[in-house]
């Protein structure tokens, strides 16, 4: 028996859907491109470090909710990077291959998905991340088909836990809040986001909190909750 019977799921992307730690890796693999590329004062640890450091200057440096996108962020940490600018023609191809080539997915993700796309469920992502590199990562572990609406925070002009994040999407799927699911990484983002629409929340790697109304330790146990398991 279900212990949830929604007429849409909702999935991040970031921390859920996707390994962390293959972004990271390869990011510090496209560092490692760039200095072989191009002229640098410094040395690889230093320029990694300047690399992480500078985008989360970045990111944390928006104003309230209002999204900047990764894109601009990453133009900004190859300039501290480099001695000189490189042309967006120049770098986005090559980090777009490493950036393909190094991300994972969560055990269980791909085989939920589409073992969800089966049933009777409104299947959609709501992520903070820009349009096309959310795209590229869902085209790249071959579930983007499965999924029926797609919000990302580039396009509504704001990042989780903004309600517009999630009102954008429950209109996109036709349902109201307490028809819906949220499975998130992140308790203030994912889980208080989403609580405050009245969805249903599922935390994945998400701290425990009165937000949270189920907690997986593996992707698979979301299809028990709702009633899929083989």
């Amino acid at each position: 028996m279900a212990a949830i019977d929604p007429d849409a799921i909702f999935w991040d992307i970031g921390g859920v859907i996707v390994r962390l730690e293959s972004i990271q890796s390869g990011h510090r693999d496209f560092v490692n491109s760039l200095l072989a590329e191009y002229q640098s004062p410094l040395p690889p640890a230093e320029a990694l470090e300047t690399w992480r450091e500078t985008l989360g200057e970045y990111f944390r440096g928006g104003e309230g909710t209002e999204y900047r996108t990764a894109r601009e962020g990453y133009r900004v940490a190859i300039d501290e990077i480099l001695s000189g600018s490189v042309e967006d023609a120049d770098w986005e191809p090559l980090f777009q291959q490493i950036h393909d080539e190094h991300a994972e997915p969560h055990d269980g993700a791909v085989e939920t998905i589409r073992r969800l796309s089966e049933g009777e469920f409104h299947l959609g992502v709501i992520s903070d991340v820009d349009d096309e590199e959310g795209e590229r990562l869902l085209e790249t572990f071959g579930v983007r088909e499965y999924f029926d609406s797609y919000t990302s925070s580039e396009a509504v002009g704001y990042k989780k836990p903004d309600r517009r994040m999630f009102e954008t999407a429950l209109e996109k799927a036709g349902v109201e809040g307490e028809q819906a699911v949220m499975i998130g990484d992140r308790y203030e983002n994912d889980m208080k986001g989403a609580d405050a629409l009245g969805m249903t929340t599922v935390a994945f790697g998400a701290e425990d909190g009165p937000a949270v109304d189920y907690h997986v330790d593996e992707l698979r146990e979301i299809l028990t909750l709702v009633g899929m398991a083989e």
